[in-house]
């Protein structure tokens, strides 16, 4: 069965001004649209809809949908309450423009009727997608995505998709709330509490929490009615036995009604972050727990209450607390572990669990601390293959497997273990392979494909496989430019831009200068046309100024430095202007001493010392100030602006200041030899320089053994040497 959505948030456009649609002096709270062969359900429901008294609580309160009223009436339907007016369609136009909900009555016949699917975008053109709720009586939600079962739909055309501002049918899918009414659904009651709900935008559960204290009221007045008539043994066991049904009728209330604030309310609230309303649906839950030792909590209580402490340790997150998102998060993982520990051979609580050992894992990341987060990773990994072991067909468990690699990859890249972070990406990249070789037409798959393709060329670099990096980085290009020209989404063109560029670095470091200036023009022309959409994207214009960097850098490296001057001086005024809006972001101050040491190398191949020098002071002086995720990038990239400074000293002819600032880059470069070809370089380089050329020489034929031909930019020197 489709999971049915939840109502989005309410957002009241001023465009819904804009429409000439008579107005009805009346202003109803509810229009009931429905198919007259679903007559009565709708009888029932606008029965009682006009019956129900909202709680003295909740009156008068100011939620998101506005104030709470105390009776939802009128409700109006389009057969009992119209006149005989001439001009029928006008009137129930004008009844539309009028009423502030839209209640559709869904059923196979429904989805069919011509008159509710114009009554839903009547509405829709001058109402935001949260006035419309939808009520399941019959046939499936989304039938019609499904072959063979086209005929269930229940959902008219006009109610499965979005509307833009202008009051325009999209091509994007929507996901009304449904309350499911039907025999197999939620309940006739607990459907009507959830519409209820949705036009309050009142939470659920205090609805619900009402209905059980006017029952206990009403089973009270009944006790003592029947203990002040009949005193008798028998009637006092038969109360006794409905006293206990009763309880484990109000115990499976409170679950399910747990279970709606873990899933469906949960959902409500996320995309429009209510995170103190998040909040309070983690602290109600573990409130109805309180005092209960896991082992002694029941299995589905035991989930419930391991949800509703993830729940609280993402909101801790979203704020920024990670101490207390980790206290929780290890609190909800005990719970998962229990879970596990009474049946070790459910795939599904083994899930369950490695979310909880994931999450703490990430926080661990997050804070430098890489081999906490590479135990927890491990454990993770474990997991996963766990679960593929015991059912090898979940498409589920399987991306699992594929996510723990990646993430295990991702700490060991941290740890500068490229060669073990090859091989954890490389396994990743084979489960996601399979998957999408299965299911082609996956658009999930197809991305995550996508990713594991970055994660392993970049690996596959940085451990100096140049070969398998450009081969796998190629294969990358060719399936983002397959998906842009299938959606059009800007998302791919804003990967694409990256990878174009990383392309065109690893043809270069293969010597194959034409390809590399081919790719790294790519990747400036799509980042353009991004920037052109929308020219405050930071991140688009983050993702240009890289591609602009590293054209320049292969344009000086074929000894065309106008060119490269131009293109380097505007991404060093992007790199500029985002740094002016937000000074704390660590990766823009990199990207603009990267931006200025590049702009050194030009000025240097142009025979410019002074200039070139004052690059590298104003590269070393933004890297003084700065420390990024990576301390062994941060070493390299003071390691060469100190090699450009000695460089232009050198050429002005100040040898022992020269000499000075290359010690300075040695000096600057880590211990422990690093596999990265683009360090290893510029390690033998600086050796060079200090006419140790021995050391030198054993560094470049290490660089010649991966086919690694990266040509240094040196002054006065056209095409390279």
């Amino acid at each position: 069965m489709v999971k049915l959505a939840r109502l989005p948030a309410m957002n009241r456009s001023p465009e819904a001004a804009a429409q000439r649609v008579p107005r009805l002096r009346t202003r109803y709270y509810a229009f009931l649209s429905y198919s007259h062969k679903d007559k009565d359900l709708a009888d029932w429901l606008h029965r009682e809809l006009e019956k129900f008294r909202v709680p003295s609580s909740l009156a008068g309160k100011l939620t998101a949908n506005g104030v709470v009223p105390r009776r939802l009436t009128p409700v109006f339907r389009d057969q009992q309450d119209l006149s005989a007016g001439a001009d029928l369609g006008e009137e129930i136009k004008a009844a539309l423009a009028a009423s502030q909900f839209l209640i559709v009555l869904c059923s196979a016949t429904a989805a069919k009727s011509r008159w509710t699917n114009q009554e839903i975008e009547s509405f829709k053109r001058t109402r935001p997608e949260g006035c419309v709720l939808a009520a399941v009586v019959g046939g499936e939600p989304f039938a019609s995505e499904i072959p063979g079962r086209e005929e269930e739909e229940c959902f008219p055309p006009a109610l499965r998709y979005k509307y833009d501002r202008r009051g325009h049918q999209t091509s994007k899918k929507a996901e009304p709330l449904a309350a499911d009414f039907r025999d197999s659904g939620e309940g006739k009651r607990l459907a009507l509490l959830k519409l209820v709900a949705g036009m309050l935008g009142v939470g659920l559960d205090e609805l619900v929490q009402r209905e059980t204290t006017r029952r206990h009221r009403r089973m009270a007045w009944l006790a003592a009615a029947s203990l002040g008539g009949m005193a008798v043994t028998s009637t006092l066991a038969v109360l006794a036995f409905q006293s206990r049904n009763e309880a484990r009728e109000q115990r499976r209330e409170a679950e399910g009604l747990i279970d709606y604030i873990l899933g469906d309310l949960t959902a409500k609230l996320e995309p429009i972050g209510k995170l103190d309303a998040l909040d309070g649906v983690g602290s109600r839950v573990l409130a109805y727990y309180h005092n209960q030792p896991i082992t002694e909590l029941s299995d589905s209580a035991l989930s419930q209450r391991s949800q509703a402490l993830s729940l609280m340790a993402d909101v801790a997150t979203q704020r920024g607390n990670s101490d207390s998102a980790l206290g929780l998060y290890r609190e909800a993982m005990a719970g998962t572990a229990e879970a596990v520990r009474r049946k070790p051979d459910d795939p599904e609580r083994l899930f369950e669990h490695a979310q909880n050992v994931f999450y703490v894992g990430q926080i661990a990341l997050t804070r430098g601390q890489l081999d906490e987060a590479a135990t927890q990773f491990a454990e993770y990994k474990r997991l996963a293959d766990r679960m593929v072991s015991l059912d090898s067909n979940n498409m589920k468990y399987r991306m699992e497997v594929q996510n723990a690699s990646a993430d295990l990859g991702t700490v060991r890249m941290g740890q500068r273990h490229f060669s073990q972070a090859a091989t954890l990406f490389g396994q990743a990249l084979r489960t996601i392979e399979a998957l999408a070789t299965a299911d082609p037409k996956n658009r999930e798959y197809q991305q995550s494909l996508a990713e594991a393709l970055t994660w392993s060329a970049d690996a596959e670099r940085d451990a100096g496989h140049i070969d398998q990096a450009v081969s796998l980085r190629e294969r990358h290009v060719a399936l983002l430019t397959g998906l842009l020209s299938q959606t059009g989404d800007a998302a791919y063109r804003q990967r694409l831009v990256t990878a174009e560029r990383k392309l065109g670095l690893l043809y270069a470091m293969r010597g194959q200068n034409e390809l590399a200036e081919q790719h790294t023009r790519a990747a400036v022309s799509q980042g353009d046309t991004l920037v052109a959409i929308e020219p405050n994207n930071s991140k688009w214009l983050e993702n240009s100024a890289l591609a602009k960097n590293y054209l320049a850098y292969v344009l000086a490296i074929s000894g065309k430095t106008p060119e490269a001057s131009l293109q380097i001086d505007s991404s060093c005024a992007i790199a500029s202007r985002l740094i002016a809006k937000d000074p704390k972001l660590t990766d823009w101050h990199v990207d603009f001493r990267e931006c200025w040491i590049v702009r050194g190398y030009i000025a240097y191949a142009k025979g410019a010392n002074a200039d070139a020098a004052n690059a590298a002071e104003q590269a070393l002086r933004i890297g003084s100030k700065i420390k990024s995720n990576d301390p062994g990038l941060d070493a390299f990239g003071m390691a060469r602006a100190y090699r450009l400074l000695g460089d232009a000293r050198n050429g002005i002819g100040n040898k022992p200041a020269a000499d000075a600032a290359w010690n300075a880059a040695l000096n600057a470069i880590p211990r422990v030899q690093s596999e990265r070809p683009i360090e290893t370089q510029e390690h033998a380089i600086i050796l060079q320089r200090l006419g140790r050329t021995a050391e030198a020489q054993q560094l470049d034929q290490r660089l010649s053994g991966m086919g690694y031909r990266l040509r240094e930019i040196r002054a006065g020197r056209r095409n390279g040497v």
